[in-house]
């Protein structure tokens, strides 16, 4: 998916989470060490939002209910309604169509590559959606466990889907409008919504089996055709605990980022949205805050004909 997208404040006793996401400013603000009371710093994100997991607790934030373009970062609640809304579907086979590939062509999107006529399962499929944030593979399990008549019928079933599902988790500043985040047609969502949608979404077993893979290898059913698929999360292999979660870029979202580590027995969910110089290095600081730690960061990189998305 193409991507085009001070003073030192005086240190003031842990204030709550909640009156931090108006605090925004002050986060930019505040002292460069990592462990600075108020939170990380020098986040350049316009979003961000960091949540303790298991507590349910919001640690940190930035403009933390700004409606933003999330680009790729939908495709969590592809998975997530495809999981959720079709658990006994996993090994169904779907036959790759045409239509998904022009698509891709069509609004230069990322893609998984998918071939005409191969079948692959759903499963499968959730590993060409999350790793190379294929849009293809988000066309094809629309079409596949969407209803109605026809292609766009089906889609539009499963984008409905995916906003109902959003009303149900309580993600009040959230809207989609396709099943990939592509599109400019006023889908939004905010880093608190993203963290509860990825919280959520991280207690399905296959979910983080997927997400927290860095590289995988699939073998379509029907013909002798093997796919290779690297995960474009950057942070995935870099930062030690990293587990998922999604990234995304479009020239309306700017780079996106929605992460995941877990570390002594704790697991952190974080999110950066429209970060256009530095969403891997601020995920790093914001998880670093979080553990209370500082973790040197070399970034993995992706091989040369991989997707960077």
């Amino acid at each position: 998916m193409p991507r085009h997208g001070g003073s030192t404040a005086r240190r003031r006793a842990a204030v709550p989470a909640v009156a931090l996401a108006a605090g925004a400013a002050l986060a930019v603000a505040l002292p460069t060490a990592t462990h600075a009371a108020d939170g990380p710093t020098g986040i350049g994100a316009k979003g961000a939002f960091l949540l303790d997991s298991g507590a349910g607790k919001a640690l940190w934030s930035k403009a933390a209910d700004t409606r933003r373009p999330i680009a790729s970062t939908t495709k969590i609640m592809t998975a997530v309604v495809a999981l959720d809304g079709h658990p006994a579907d996993l090994d169904k086979q779907v036959t790759v169509k045409q239509s998904y590939r022009d698509y891709v062509t069509r609004h230069g999107a990322s893609t998984a590559d998918l071939r005409t006529g191969d079948k692959l399962t759903v499963r499968q499929l959730l590993y060409a959606l999350m790793l190379p944030s294929g849009c293809d593979a988000a066309y094809a399990l629309a079409d596949a466990l969407g209803s109605g008549p026809d292609e766009a019928a089906r889609t539009r079933s499963f984008v409905a889907g995916m906003n109902a599902k959003a009303a149900a988790l309580g993600l009040r500043n959230t809207k989609f409008d396709s099943f990939d985040g592509i599109t400019a047609g006023g889908g939004y969502s905010t880093p608190r919504d993203l963290a509860a949608l990825a919280r959520h979404a991280l207690r399905n077993s296959t979910f983080t089996t997927v997400t927290k893979a860095v590289s995988t290898q699939q073998k379509a059913l029907n013909v002798n055709r093997r796919y290779t698929w690297y995960n474009t999360n950057k942070l995935l292999g870099s930062y030690e605990g990293v587990f998922g979660v999604k990234t995304g870029s479009t020239r309306a979202s700017g780079p996106c980022l929605v992460f995941s580590a877990r570390r002594d027995g704790r697991t952190v969910v974080g999110v950066v949205l429209d970060d256009a110089a530095s969403r891997y290095p601020d995920a790093a600081k914001m998880l670093d805050y979080a553990y209370r730690t500082h973790t040197p960061l070399t970034l993995r990189r992706l091989p040369p004909a991989a997707h960077e998305d």
